[in-house]
Order: C-alpha cells, then sequence, then structure tokens
C-alpha cells in the first residue's frame, strides 16, 4: 500500500471537509424548526455525519489501495449499475420516481454511482492512442447511451443532462476539436430556439455564416442544417413525451406565477428566501422560509436558499468562493498524472461535479427549471455526497500515483 507522498495534495482534501462540514452545519439548521421559543429538530444532521464517516473512510480506502486493484474492476462495476439501474425500475415508488433501491432502511441511488462509473470507463477508452475523432464521439456515445436512457426512465432528467455535459468535458480533455464538439452540440440549442422561432432562424444564420468562414463545403454545410431543422420539428414530439411535472417545471421556470401554490411553489419561495436574507442574513436558524415550512425540499435541493437566508449575500458569497477555490484547485491537478487516462478522469470529476453546483445554485435564483440535483457537499444525502467524496479521492491519488 502506498503511503501519503509530498505530492499528496492536501489542500483538495481540506476544501473537501471545509464544505462537508458546512453543509453538516446547514443540514443541522434546516433540521431544526425554531417557532417563538419551541424548538423542533430532526433526524438529517446526524444522519449526514454518518455519511460523512462512511465516505471519509472510503476515500481512505481508495487512496491507500494500489490503483491496479481498482483498474481491475472497472468494468465489472459499470456492468453491475446497468443491472442496478435497471433492477430500481422495479423497485416502488418514491415521490413518483423510481431511483432508490433501499437495504436495510437505507436508500441509495444507483443513478449516482453511474456518473463516476461512466467517467472512468470513458476516461479509458478516450485515452487509447491513434483514436480517430469518430470513435472519440461514438465510444462515449455507446457507453453512456443506457445508462443515459435508464436514468430518463426513473424518471432524473437533471442525472441524465449531468452525463452528458460530463462527456462534453472529457471530450475536450481528450483533444477533441471543440469547433466539431460544437456542430456536434448545435441540434440541442436548436430544440432550445423551436420554442421561439425567431431565436431559431437567428441562431440558424449565425451558424451558416460560421460554417462558411471556417470554410465548409457546402454539401456539409446542408447537411448540418438539415440535422437542426429536424431537431427543430421533432421537439414538439419530444416535449409531448415529457411527464407533466417535467413540462411544468420548465414552464414554471420561465414563468412562476403561472401555478403559484403548486409548481410554481418551490421556485418562488426559494426566490423569496435568498432575497430575504439581504446583505448579512437573518442569523444561524433565524431562516423564517424554513423554520415556517414554506420552503419544500429545504435540506436537499433548496439547501442554498437556506443558507442565503440566514448569512445573506455576504455568506453565500463567501460559500461560492471556497466552491470556486476548490474547483480551481481541482484543474491545477489534471495535468499533474503521467498517463493520459487519469488527466481525461479528472477532467470528468471536475465537469460532473462542477455542473451540479452550477445547476443546483442557479435554480434556487431561479435561473434554470427545478431538476432534483443536490447542491454538492452541502446537501443532505449519503449517495450524493458518498460518490463525490469518491471522486475526489480518485483526483487526490491519481496526482499522487507518479508509476501510473
Amino acid at each position: 500500500m502506498k503511503t501519503f507522498t509530498r505530492e499528496f495534495d492536501w489542500k483538495l482534501l481540506l476544501l473537501w471537509l471545509l464544505l462537508v462540514n458546512i453543509g453538516i452545519v446547514f443540514i443541522f439548521s434546516t433540521s431544526t424548526y425554531k417557532v417563538d421559543n419551541e424548538i423542533i429538530r430532526s433526524h438529517f444532521w446526524w444522519k449526514q455525519i454518518i455519511f460523512f464517516v462512511i465516505s471519509l473512510i472510503t476515500m481512505y480506502i481508495i487512496i491507500r489501495i494500489p490503483t491496479t486493484i481498482l483498474d481491475v474492476f472497472v468494468f465489472p462495476v459499470y456492468l453491475l449499475t446497468i443491472s442496478l439501474l435497471i433492477l430500481v425500475l422495479f423497485m416502488p415508488p418514491i415521490n413518483n420516481a423510481n431511483r432508490w433501491i433501499v437495504v436495510a432502511g437505507m436508500r441509495f441511488q444507483p443513478s449516482e454511482f453511474a456518473k463516476i462509473i461512466v467517467v472512468l470507463v470513458n476516461a479509458r477508452l478516450l485515452a487509447k492512442e491513434n483514436i480517430s475523432s469518430i470513435g472519440m464521439v461514438l465510444k462515449p456515445f455507446l457507453i453512456v447511451v443506457l445508462p443515459f436512457v435508464l436514468i430518463l426512465l426513473q424518471p432524473d432528467l437533471g442525472t441524465a443532462i449531468v452525463l452528458v455535459f460530463t462527456i462534453v468535458i472529457m471530450l475536450i480533455q481528450a483533444g477533441f476539436p471543440i469547433i466539431i464538439l460544437f456542430i456536434l452540440l448545435t441540434p440541442f440549442i436548436s430544440m432550445i430556439t423551436s420554442f421561439y422561432l425567431p431565436g431559431f432562424i437567428i441562431f440558424a444564420i449565425l451558424l451558416i455564416g460560421f460554417l462558411i468562414k471556417k470554410r465548409y463545403t457546402l454539401p456539409i454545410v446542408t447537411l448540418i442544417m438539415i440535422i437542426n431543422l429536424f431537431f427543430l420539428f421533432i421537439t414538439p414530439v419530444m416535449w409531448g413525451t415529457l411527464k407533466p411535472y417535467q413540462q411544468n417545471r420548465i414552464l414554471i421556470f420561465l414563468d412562476p406565477s403561472r401555478d403559484p401554490l403548486n409548481a410554481g411553489y418551490q421556485v418562488i419561495q426559494a426566490k423569496i428566501a435568498v432575497g430575504s436574507g439581504q446583505i448579512l442574513g437573518k442569523g444561524f436558524l433565524e431562516g423564517t422560509q424554513k423554520n415556517m415550512n414554506f420552503l419544500p425540499e429545504h435540506h436537499t435541493d433548496f439547501i442554498f436558499s437556506v443558507i442565503a437566508e440566514e448569512t445573506g449575500f455576504i455568506g453565500s458569497s463567501i460559500l461560492l468562493f471556497i466552491f470556486l477555490i476548490f474547483f480551481i484547485q481541482i484543474i491545477k491537478n489534471i495535468d499533474k498524472p503521467e498517463l493520459k487516462e487519469r488527466k481525461i478522469a479528472i477532467a470528468g470529476f471536475l465537469g460532473f461535479i462542477g455542473f451540479q453546483v452550477i445547476i443546483n445554485i442557479s435554480m434556487n435564483l431561479g435561473l434554470l427549471p427545478t431538476t432534483g440535483i443536490p447542491l454538492p457537499f452541502i446537501s443532505y444525502g449519503g449517495s450524493n455526497l458518498l460518490v463525490n467524496s469518491i471522486a475526489i479521492a480518485l483526483t487526490l491519488k491519481y496526482t499522487q500515483d507518479k508509476d501510473n
């Protein structure tokens, strides 16, 4: 077993510890209802401490055991994860979704573990020598398509989107041409602009001008535009396949006042909580949106709103600054491993953790639809904390292992 070397990134580990402990403190706050002189406290905070201890032990084991042993289990664990994603579809639904498997009274989400195993498998495939541009796109697609579809069926649109974004970041790190990657992503832009036809027309004009400037031939430009037009017209059909609550989330994102007592309630209450914190906040345990239980899911998806309400602009800005330093530290570690596979994997870890932070905070501020994505290391939940912590453990391991 390896010992900790001078290459070990203690700063990253300390930042992880800081974020997790901030999460425990505010999960304690969200577990506490203070009304006048009466205090009611639920159990979420001490469960999160147990999740923290489990994550810490798991990180220590991962860092100490040889990397070759971990590598042997990558593909078997991928197959196991696929099996669990299929199994979870037959589990009793919780909150109208089949996302959790219950073992000994504890719930865990296979979709969370799918994020990290998809990164590890694709990092290995993208690191192969002499891989063509087509292979760089096709192989990750084949690996991600099955878990992507299974996660959509749960349904869990947020995690499925995280998988796609993570693959994009890994492709960039692997050296895939950014111009071609942009062209591959244009159909998604066409899907978004399909809800506003003038927006699509403007996008199409800009895209054609860009392609002509890059000296693409007329047949290639025509093919790209045909594909984008196809996605423009297929989007209404895909919209019809979404669950009613998923459609509501998008519509409420555009206009929360459409349904202020039901689908728009979370967004409105979250924005009220954030705004009411003002500069310095109402004080620890003093958040009225939480204490009066106006803000749903305040210990999970909307914990940032509680932090903003109780610590204000100053406190929430400090948390964002800590996240920024944390991500900068991960970026610094990307080029440290000698193997290309490790570099791509760390970029993937950065991708799915960073994207979760951006989506969750934007959701709390009403800038994006509610997707059910927790705030990494801060929100209550064992599966998310464990998976994100494993990603940090592998980052720490890859940067200190000089023989890999």
